[in-house]
């Protein structure tokens, strides 16, 4: 993501075959998961198999897009020219209804205001033409 005056963009996630379908998602502002026919879990990271029962019947599904912070952390120091302005910002795992969880940030909610089992939803931020990243604000 490049903002206006940023002399070093931040990186953007590399698509591949396998996570082509989740960031096409996300730019039609949905979040996808990965649904295992065989065990009927859902899985995310992306990957050909299921990472519970192994199986290859692995299919994209629409998430609620609703989960709670599992965890997070906020960062008062980055020496990396590309997030050294952001400074302090969030870093947070959420747990996903559906199971999953997902290292994202939390937007349009004060520093203060996160905690443990916070209620979040998606939302997306246009960062280029093909990346919409997926984050969360507190419901």
């Amino acid at each position: 993501m490049t903002m206006p005056g940023d002399s070093h963009p931040k990186p953007l996630p590399v698509v591949t075959e396998e996570n082509r379908p989740f960031w096409e998602g996300c730019r039609q502002g949905k979040l996808l998961l990965q649904y295992c026919d065989q065990c009927q879990q859902h899985q995310f990271y992306p990957r050909l198999y299921c990472m519970h029962c192994g199986s290859s019947n692995v299919r994209w599904v629409s998430a609620s897009g609703r989960g709670v912070i599992y965890s997070y952390t906020v960062i008062h120091q980055n020496k990396s020219p590309e997030f050294v302005q952001d400074t302090p910002y969030n870093v947070v795992v959420v747990q996903l209804a559906e199971g999953p969880r997902l290292m994202s940030t939390i937007v349009e909610t004060d520093l203060a205001e996160l905690r443990i089992d916070l209620p979040v939803t998606v939302v997306f931020d246009v960062v280029s033409e093909d990346i919409h990243l997926p984050r969360f604000k507190a419901l």
